[in-house]
């Protein structure tokens, strides 16, 4: 079983989780393309998954078969598992408890080279719309505290498969960095009166140096204090905590956004592996009004090396000053819909 454990000194939790080791590491290149036939994540080879937990398919066609277009399954060699119970325990100074959670994959499409870039707004709204499926379950499991949804591309991102997905796992504590997210949010708010996201929203807006584009519900922005080159914001206009509690009806126009800003960065930087986060409110129970959903995009650029790792401090080569005007001026088709 993987076990969390407790750095006594940052106060970081840690999944030692074994099993994740015996991972196939198929994914050779991000440009190269591997054999559907071979890719448990293909149309025929539902049977080399766990079984589907939902999917998206026309009337008619059978669960765990062809047909869908988009499956949601538990991860096969999951960082954290959701049968057992925590048992929280001290050893000395040391703190651990048992990896319960939840480890899914979004398998976004059936069809094996499709990115959401070149996706229609509709199949880049079901993926969006998928996360909120899983976490509106998810949070009725009281064991659980926080709900990361993410995506790799590319394997300098950490992709091991080349079909494109993205993963969900669900942690039975709040991770560190979002904790840190919460409070800096909070203390603004006991300062400001006001949410730091929201006035990040009206200074960039009225400033206009940073934003990469915007619609009547989203804005895009290079932060004012990126960690890496070209890194992004995607930030909701309207105020809201949670993720999953958005209108229903945003979600189109949330896929469309991500999808121009995915298209711009990879016209711009010539397909750059990614990460993508959503950071949302922890699902322990308490209103965290202060705080403000977003998604963060970040380019594999640049590496992180010992100044990096000694200090906490971050080298960004390129301001995103420059890196918002270099995206803004990317030439890309209009909006597509089915």
């Amino acid at each position: 079983m993987p076990e969390l454990r407790k750095d006594p000194v940052m106060g970081t939790w840690v999944i030692i989780s074994s099993e994740r080791s015996q991972r196939p590491r198929v994914f050779q290149n991000v440009h190269t393309k591997t054999t559907p036939s071979l890719c448990p994540f293909c149309p025929g080879n539902e049977n080399n998954t766990p079984p589907e937990i939902i999917s998206y398919r026309p009337n008619g066609t059978q669960r765990n078969q062809p047909g869908w277009t988009l499956r949601v399954i538990s991860n096969k060699y999951p960082a954290l598992i959701v049968e057992g119970d925590l048992n929280r325990e001290a050893i000395g100074l040391y703190d651990k408890m048992h990896g319960i959670g939840a480890h899914e994959v979004v398998i976004e499409t059936p069809e094996h080279n499709l990115n959401i870039s070149e996706m229609t707004d509709e199949q880049a709204r079901d993926i969006f719309w998928a996360y909120r499926e899983r976490m509106l379950d998810l949070v009725k499991d009281i064991r659980l505290k926080y709900i990361l949804v993410f995506k790799n591309h590319g394997e300098a991102a950490g992709a091991s498969l080349e079909h494109p997905h993205s993963q969900l796992i669900a942690t039975p504590i709040i991770p560190k960095r979002v904790i840190e997210e919460i409070e800096g949010s909070k203390h603004y708010y006991e300062i400001k009166h006001s949410c730091v996201f929201c006035d990040i929203v009206k200074q960039e807006l009225a400033m206009n140096e940073r934003v990469v584009f915007e619609n009547e519900s989203f804005i895009v922005i290079q932060p004012f204090a990126p960690r890496f080159p070209f890194e992004s914001w995607i930030l909701p206009k309207a105020h809201l905590a949670s993720f999953p509690e958005m209108d229903p009806d945003k979600y189109l126009l949330l896929g469309r956004t991500v999808k121009e800003l995915l298209k711009r960065l990879k016209m711009a930087l010539n397909d750059p592996p990614f990460n993508y986060i959503i950071h949302t409110s922890p699902m322990d129970g308490e209103h965290h009004a202060y705080y403000h959903w977003h998604i963060e995009v970040i380019p594999k650029l640049t590496k992180v090396a010992g100044f990096e790792w000694g200090t906490g401090f971050y080298i960004n080569p390129t301001s995103p000053e420059v890196a918002a005007d270099f995206l803004k001026k990317v030439k890309i088709e209009q909006p597509v819909s089915a």
